[in-house]
């Protein structure tokens, strides 16, 4: 039930979230800053797969939990991103477009990605992963929802600006559920990995936002610009992740499997390095 209806249902719902916010601007602005977006997108389809690859060869996890957090470094940005762009005075154009460019990218290449990495990492105890259907589905649940958001943005200002709110209070609350759920129904894997699963996300958190910070810096962008492709960098779509993990595993099990776990922690363990970075930003704009 949870796999199969729920988890598709709220992820439509976040994506449909997204959609709201998005404008056909938003996929041919990149020409005005197309420095800054070539800089994001190589940070975000590139940079970010290779770094979370290190982090899990090093460490000790199982393959299901290392499966878990490649899955999580395939997955684009979120609404997350673009709002704590907001809050730390970044270039929110620029965090918008890029979220909107990468999450229909990610539709072609996280199903090729996510093939590789559970043959990877579990070997013959991989289970098979349909590549197409895959694809299919994350067409369904993710640019299908979004576009239906920018379709109504588009015919329909007035209930848009009027919905937009207690629709993202809604997908807050939806993907803390999901997070819960899957944590709860993998407690025993979740409190015992933790203490190396924990420092491993939020390690892959700090490189990423200063590796953002860094690229961004050689490549002399702006502050605002800096502060956008960092947290773009930094910070993925949780609620995919999990989706992305119970898809692959839907035909073995009803409940979210542990492959969701990664994603579930990361949910919470983003916040307790992107806030203090976003705090900072915002201080170091002002000054």
């Amino acid at each position: 039930m949870i796999v199969n209806v729920a988890l598709p249902l709220i992820l439509a719902f976040i994506m449909f979230s997204l959609g709201l916010g998005l404008r056909k601007e938003d996929f041919t602005r990149v020409a005005k800053f197309p420095k800054a977006f070539g800089i994001g997108l190589a940070n975000q389809l590139l940079l970010l797969p290779l770094v979370a690859f290190a982090i899990t060869s090093l460490l000790t996890v199982s393959p299901e939990l290392a499966v878990g957090i490649m899955i999580l470094a395939f997955c684009p940005g979120g609404v997350t991103s673009n709002v704590l762009a907001r809050l730390a005075g970044g270039n929110v154009p620029l965090s918008i477009s890029l979220t909107a460019v990468t999450s229909l990218i990610s539709i072609l290449t996280v199903p090729f990605l996510v093939a590789f990495s559970v043959n990877h990492f579990m070997g013959d105890e991989a289970p098979a992963v349909d590549v197409a259907g895959l694809g299919v589905k994350m067409f369904l649940l993710t640019a299908v929802p979004v576009l239906l958001g920018m379709a109504l943005t588009a015919t329909k200002p007035g209930v848009v600006s009027r919905i937009t709110g207690p629709v993202s209070k809604i997908a807050l609350i939806l993907f803390v559920l999901i997070v819960i759920a899957a944590i709860a129904k993998n407690r025993v894997v979740f409190f015992g990995n933790l203490p190396t699963l924990g420092p491993a996300l939020i390690l892959l958190n700090v490189v990423m936002l200063a590796l953002g910070l860094l690229s961004s810096r050689l490549a002399r962008l702006e502050h605002s610009e800096a502060t956008s492709i960092s947290l773009e960098s930094g910070v993925q779509n949780g609620t995919l992740g999990i989706a992305v993990g119970a898809m692959i595993a839907a035909s073995a099990s009803e409940s979210l499997p542990p492959v969701t776990v990664p994603s579930a922690v990361y949910g919470i363990t983003m916040y307790l390095v992107s806030v203090p970075f976003v705090f900072w930003r915002r201080g170091a704009k002002k000054a």
